[in-house]
């Protein structure tokens, strides 16, 4: 009797120890062992005991019902695992549409404010060039207009003083000084308008290389692992900075 405890404790310590089956409550146990060990108990028994034979006789039948049930409990947790990682997979793609979706977005506004800024600048540009070109061209009819007038005064002068030609020496002097004055003022504003266009043409730049450099890293997150947060620090839609 003192065999048919021990066995029936290492019985006990095998099931014990015994590998889980997922999502039920059964466990794998090593066949042989466990049938060694029946043997042990059923060799230890009194022979009184014989009705217990019958039980030892459907053994195999318990093992294989108790396998039956592990292999579908596998299969179960096989189904399940590949169900979850399907939803996993579908989740994973729909992150990454919306990512791309956000980054077509960010690159369409880039564009779009770009566009807009080289418009902007080009219509300044045109406009400045407009008011520089009319001013000269009013301060050079208006030194005509002196040059002409001096010399009618000139001669008028001459006219009436014949033997002073001073006065038409200095008359002349003075309209070639008002047409000189003219287009000095003339060129001073072309440059004022040629120094204002390409500072705005500088910022209009540096705009479209922070841009450039915004869609490039909005490339490079697409390609990364899916929820790396997007670096907006060195863009930003209103961050132009000019007067």
């Amino acid at each position: 009797m003192y065999r048919v405890f021990e066995a029936l404790d290492e019985l006990v310590t095998i099931v014990e120890e015994a590998r889980s089956v997922p999502m039920t409550s059964g466990c794998v146990v090593p066949r042989g062992d466990v049938l060694e060990l029946l043997d042990d108990v059923r060799d230890a028994l009194p022979q009184e005991l014989d009705d217990a034979q019958d039980v030892l006789d459907h053994r195999d039948d318990v093992v294989s019902k108790a396998e039956a049930h592990a292999e579908q409990a596998m299969t179960g947790s096989r189904s399940e695992a590949e169900r979850t990682v399907s939803s996993a997979r579908a989740e994973a793609e729909q992150i990454l549409a919306q990512a791309r979706e956000q980054a077509d977005e960010l690159i369409a506004e880039a564009r779009a404010t770009a566009e807009q800024t080289v418009t902007t600048g080009r219509r300044e540009y045109e406009d400045y060039i407009g008011r520089a070109q009319s001013e000269s061209d009013r301060m050079v009819q208006a030194g005509r207009a002196a040059y002409e007038q001096s010399v009618h005064e000139g001669r008028s002068e001459q006219a009436r003083l014949v033997a002073d030609t001073e006065v038409v020496h200095a008359a002349n002097s003075e309209a070639k000084r008002i047409v000189d004055q003219a287009n000095e003022d003339g060129e001073r504003l072309r440059s004022e308008c040629d120094a204002y266009v390409d500072s705005r043409l500088a910022e209009f730049e540096d705009l479209l290389g922070r841009t450039l450099r915004t869609v490039g890293k909005g490339r490079q997150q697409l390609r990364s692992p899916v929820g790396a947060p997007f670096d907006y620090e060195e863009w930003s839609p209103g961050g132009s900075t000019a007067n």
